[in-house]
């Protein structure tokens, strides 16, 4: 049984897929890292506006306040798109990989 599960067309697809969204993947990463760490800015800048409590009342505010609650969602979809890309990026790695097991497979039989 000689069945091929991917085509040329396929990886070739895959390829295409890989190269074509290169820059979003980049963007989906950096955006990812940058929101992750400026949640810790955005928690300083909070604290600093309640400079007569103490640090654990100051940290209190901070967490409860509907900015950083705002920029923990921001954070979450954040990691959403990076996660989702990373998965469809694999996705296409993997079908390179059935792909070129396919072809040397094919190419063992002739």
């Amino acid at each position: 049984m000689n069945r091929q599960f991917l085509t040329d067309q396929d990886a070739e697809a895959a390829f295409d897929w890989l190269h074509d969204h290169a820059n979003a993947v980049a963007q989906a990463r950096a955006e990812r890292i940058y929101v992750e760490e400026f949640r810790k800015s955005r928690k300083a800048m909070l604290m600093k506006e309640h400079p007569n409590l103490s640090v654990a009342a100051q940290e209190r505010e901070a967490y409860a306040d509907p900015r950083y609650i705002e920029h923990l969602e921001a954070i979450k979809a954040a990691v959403f798109n990076d996660e989702r890309l990373r998965f469809l990026r694999e996705d296409k790695h993997a079908r390179i990989d059935a792909w070129r097991s396919a072809s040397a497979n094919s190419r063992v039989r002739v």
